[in-house]
């Protein structure tokens, strides 16, 4: 008898090839990467390091994660890369452990102006709790103030700054923040998780000439595998030559053991892509499309965080037209189109129940899609926030819960969101997943 999940995963397959992927991490991994991540290497054990492992028979291993290692030195610029993090969480909480002590201070962009978790989010996270976090925001227009956040940092002297970014649409200046923690003697790590496809393809800034550490993960924009790269930078090893070493022991024995060997095999099959000019092509038409889609949308009347973008993804206010993410983001993907709810800056709602609506091109691009294509999606988009206007989120916390059971209940039968799905469904079958 064929195992149930099995058929669970087939329909997974389904679900991804007839809606339209736009969540800003998500991607489409190539078959190649597949292979790699299903391969035999998930039966080795190998904790330790090439050519100092902790068990027999990893030879062939040795050489797997020496070649990830060599890519992404060769691919980035850079003298040092760590191929073993789990995933991008575990990646920066390894740098905080290797560069600080408890207790020191730390800062980054906070989670409701477009930062992340790790990023130093207060009380209910590792950086936040073991560290002395001192967050920025963005400005009153949605932007980030270069000069309040200078003087914030040369008030509060961090010893660390994790910068990066999940949901702010505008490219960083890196050489600005690379300024203001120099004033303070601080570290620079940034974390280019959503971007470091675009930063390969020259269609976002790059912070390798200006970061001491570069964090990312490998899926997302660069198309691989979960998992994570730990980079040092020339100007890294320069503020401390011993950082590799560091950053090896906060990996193994600090944070994790073994690592993930079919993953390993993954991310080299990523960064060999990667460095391919077909990656180079799709990097840029990233952005071509994140940009069609934002300029549409603002023609359709939504009010857009930041103005626009300038990067993969797009930040919907819904505030002016009294919607919540939750009512407009179920109804996409009834609708056939898979975003997701997301707070937006001055937020007043929960986390849970958010004022916006975070959209992506990294997925549809893969599948070949460009500008055209775009302005047909975000007419899409309209007309389902249009429908669903009458359809407000009660205030009282407790009625919300019952309000939004009901309104699933009658949008996945609603003959108009499902009528939008099966053009939707058309526009996927010429654009197949790769």
């Amino acid at each position: 008898m064929k195992d149930k999940i099995f058929e669970l995963i087939k329909k997974e397959e389904v679900r991804q090839r007839d809606t339209l992927m736009m969540i800003p991490s998500e991607n489409y991994a190539s078959k190649a990467v597949r292979e790699a991540v299903g391969s035999v290497l998930m039966n080795k054990y190998s904790e330790g390091y090439s050519g100092r492992r902790y068990y027999q028979g990893n030879k062939i291993i040795d050489e797997v994660e020496t070649l990830a290692i060599e890519r992404a030195k060769k691919l980035f610029g850079v003298p040092y890369a760590n191929v073993q993090p789990y995933s991008g969480s575990p990646a920066n909480s390894e740098v905080l452990f290797a560069l600080c002590e408890p207790g020191d201070t730390i800062t980054g962009l906070e989670l409701a102006s477009g930062g992340h978790l790790t990023h130093g989010h207060p009380k209910v996270t590792f950086s936040g709790r073991y560290f002395n976090s001192v967050q920025f925001g963005v400005d009153e227009k949605g932007l980030l103030n270069y000069p309040r956040i200078e003087r914030l940092v040369k008030k509060e002297k961090p010893k660390l700054m994790l910068v990066g970014t999940t949901a702010y649409p505008l490219a960083f200046d890196w050489k600005r923040f690379a300024k203001i923690a120099e004033s303070v003697g601080a570290w620079l790590v940034a974390d280019v998780s959503h971007v470091i496809g675009l930063i390969i393809a020259k269609a976002y800034p790059s912070p390798f000439p200006y970061a001491h550490v570069v964090t990312t993960t490998t899926h997302k924009t660069l198309r691989g595998p979960r998992g994570a790269i730990i980079l040092v930078t020339k100007r890294g090893v320069k503020k401390d030559p011993d950082i590799f070493s560091k950053i090896d022991k906060a990996i193994i024995p600090g944070m994790q053991g073994g690592p993930h060997n079919n993953t390993t095999a993954a991310i080299a099959v990523a960064l060999q892509e990667g460095s391919e000019p077909a990656f180079k092509i799709y990097g840029k038409q990233v952005v071509k499309n994140a940009k069609v889609l934002a300029d549409t949308l603002h023609a359709g009347g939504l009010t857009l965080v930041s103005g626009g973008t300038e990067c993969h993804l797009v930040l919907v206010d819904l505030r002016p037209l009294g919607l919540s993410g939750n009512v407009v983001a179920e109804s996409l993907e009834i609708a056939g189109i898979v975003a997701n709810r997301n707070s937006v800056p001055n937020d007043t709602q929960p986390p849970f129940y958010p004022s916006g609506l975070r959209l992506g091109t990294p997925a549809i691009t893969t599948r070949g899609m460009k500008e055209k294509e775009m302005k047909q999606i975000a007419l899409w988009i309209l007309k389902v926030i249009d429908y669903v206007k009458p359809y407000k989120l009660p205030s009282n916390p407790e009625a919300r819960n019952t309000f939004l059971k009901a309104f699933r209940a009658k949008i996945e039968k609603d003959k108009y969101l499902l009528g939008i799905a099966e053009e939707v469904k058309s526009l996927c079958k010429r654009f197949p997943v790769p």
